[in-house]
């Protein structure tokens, strides 16, 4: 009885459990939109047939299948959200490390850093994109400024999480500054900086995909763009959907496998407790 219900509430158990119902509830919808006098293609069409679609050796532009297109695509948005994702990353945690250390920098930049999460992607990527005068430049840019926001300010909040206690204890052994820093601030920052991570990975990817939709060129969007219109199967159009997804989703656990493998110590904790 204890395994059963061990077994019903895992994290495995009840992720299955949402997929199987996400499943049922595409498929009805899929069977009603086929019902209708529409083509499912056009609309919704039911899983098999995107599976199908996947492996298929038609040629969609004469050279390539769907998923051939969706690859090539796909290698120059991810390149330029991970570019971006990288940059985001190290400018966050720079400044949140020069906020922390001056009350003045923080009073300065912290408006700048909530106007900017404001300012919608959509009306972003014109601006930057006439700024940089290089389509790419833009992209990357526009992914770095969206992750550079959530690991700034939870890479401050895991600075200002710790105790005034281990401030003063450091100090009764004549730390300075660099070793405060190195020894307590930091490690005690990476939870809150890796969730920072966790949330902005995703959305790199999601807005370079986004900002590829407005300005043409070679990406996941403008090909996105191209099936909507009907320049070719609309399967292509479903099989980005569920690509990105399932990169969205990959990129979430990439950086709570490298979190986990930086921080044994959270890990032990857990341990400890359960035991």
């Amino acid at each position: 009885m204890y395994r059963l219900k061990r077994i019903v509430t895992s994290k495995l158990f009840v992720t299955l459990i949402w997929i199987l119902g996400l499943i049922i509830i595409w498929e009805v919808c899929a069977s009603v939109v086929e019902s209708t006098k529409r083509t499912p293609e056009n609309i919704l069409p039911h899983l098999s047939g995107i599976v199908d679609s996947i492996f298929s050796d038609r040629k969609v532009n004469g050279s390539q299948t769907a998923f051939q297109m969706v690859l090539d695509n796909a290698g120059a948005t991810l390149s330029r959200a991970g570019i971006g994702f990288l940059i985001g990353t190290l400018c966050g945690f720079v400044l949140a490390l020069l906020m922390n250390l001056s009350g003045i920098a923080e009073k300065i930049a912290f408006p700048y850093l909530m106007l900017i999460q404001m300012i919608p992607i959509l009306g972003m990527a014109p601006i930057i994109n006439a700024i940089t005068g290089d389509i790419a430049k833009s992209r990357i840019i526009i992914a770095a400024i969206l992750t550079f926001y959530p690991v700034a300010t939870n890479t401050l909040a895991g600075f200002k999480s710790v105790e005034r206690e281990k401030h003063e204890l450091m100090y009764s052994y004549a730390a300075n500054k660099l070793q405060i820093y190195i020894k307590t601030l930091i490690p005690s920052c990476i939870p809150y900086f890796f969730t920072g991570l966790k949330i902005s990975a995703p959305m790199a990817i999601t807005a370079s995909i986004l900002v590829d939709t407005l300005q043409g060129g070679i990406g996941l969007g403008c090909l996105l763009s191209q099936s909507l219109k009907g320049a070719m199967t609309r399967y292509v159009f479903w099989q980005i959907v569920f690509f990105s997804a399932f990169i969205g989703i990959m990129s979430f656990c990439l950086m709570g496998i490298i979190e986990k493998a930086l921080t044994p110590y959270k890990n032990n904790r857990k341990t400890r407790k359960r035991v």
